[in-house]
């Protein structure tokens, strides 16, 4: 499978699981099915998020909502799991999720026993206060919100009698620092572009160094990718094998270097050789007439004597 094959496939595996994981955080679920209903209410008090529920479990969501201009009501269809059953007189009730959350709809079970099927249309209903709890709660909104512009506004005078207060210097003095500040860093900026500036010539030197070490660097890795390196382990090993040979020999006492190490008799006779050519070399010192016999007067050269250590 070539490289542009496997590139393909995982774009399209992505695309897939974004668009599943973004359905699924929208409340879809594309690995079952759903039936869809459909209501109508006076007004709209739902939103795409709001639930759709059954005795406080969610079971559903809302799929659509718009504005029916033949009858002036808001049409909300929703969908549940096509598990879900319930009788086609059942009521679909608007009711509030709570204080300052949103609203939601509930199936509220009938007593028939013909079952309501996907495409079906169910008589709503509003959950009693509703409406005036709404009101309530908008109204407790508005006086709260309207206490805080006002605190907001006195808070704003409070500062500008501060400002032009030239009794009350701490503030003009604190906005004097953050103008010297800001002028710092300014200097600081222009510094900074000037250092920049002379120094041009020797940062393109050094990107241009950077280039050439990383042009180098993929030759290398070019130059290593066609090393044939299966080749080079079997020839290590290989040899690492025939050290082992060699060792395993030593060890086992074959051959010269083999009965140097293991052969007692070998060592033995080796280091008695050495002692007599120390001891024939030092006679040789000490009496070399014994070895060059050169007679003018025909005297005779002392016989040999041999030494009383059997090891000479």
């Amino acid at each position: 499978m070539s490289r542009e094959v496997k590139t393909a496939i995982l774009v399209i595996a992505g695309i897939a699981l974004f668009v599943f994981g973004f359905n699924y955080l929208k409340g879809e679920n594309l690995l079952e099915g759903d039936n869809s209903f459909y209501t109508t209410f006076e007004y709209n008090g739902l939103t795409s998020s709001s639930p759709v529920t059954i005795k406080g479990n969610n079971v559903g969501r809302i799929s659509d909502i718009k504005y029916d201009f033949e009858t002036g009501k808001t049409r909300v269809a929703f969908q549940v799991d096509e598990q879900l059953k319930f009788s086609k007189d059942s009521k679909i009730r608007l009711y509030e999720l709570g204080l300052m959350g949103g609203n939601g709809i509930a199936i509220i079970p009938g007593d028939s026993k013909e079952l309501a099927k996907s495409g079906d249309y169910i008589e709503s209903e509003v959950e009693v206060g509703l409406i005036s709890s709404l009101t309530s709660n908008f109204s407790g909104l508005s006086n709260e919100l309207d206490g805080t512009l006002k605190a907001a506004d006195s808070l704003l005078l409070s500062l500008n009698d501060l400002v032009q207060d030239d009794s009350e210097k701490g503030l003009r003095n604190a906005l004097s620092e953050l103008n010297n500040t800001l002028r710092s860093f300014q200097t600081l900026s222009k510094s900074f572009n000037g250092v920049i500036a002379s120094n041009e010539k020797n940062l393109n030197e050094v990107l241009t160094n950077f280039n050439t070490v990383s042009q180098d660097l993929a030759i290398l890795s070019n130059n290593l990718k066609d090393v044939n390196i299966d080749q080079t382990v079997k020839n290590l090993d290989n040899t690492l094998a025939g050290v082992d040979g060699l060792i395993a020999d030593l060890n086992k006492g074959e051959g010269s270097m083999g009965k140097l190490l293991k052969d007692d008799k070998l060592y033995n006779n080796l280091e008695v050789a050495s002692y007599q050519l120390k001891e024939l070399l030092q006679d040789f010192k000490l009496n070399p007439k014994r070895y060059v016999n050169i007679s003018v007067f025909g005297k005779k050269s002392k016989p040999y004597v041999e030494p009383e250590d059997e090891r000479e």
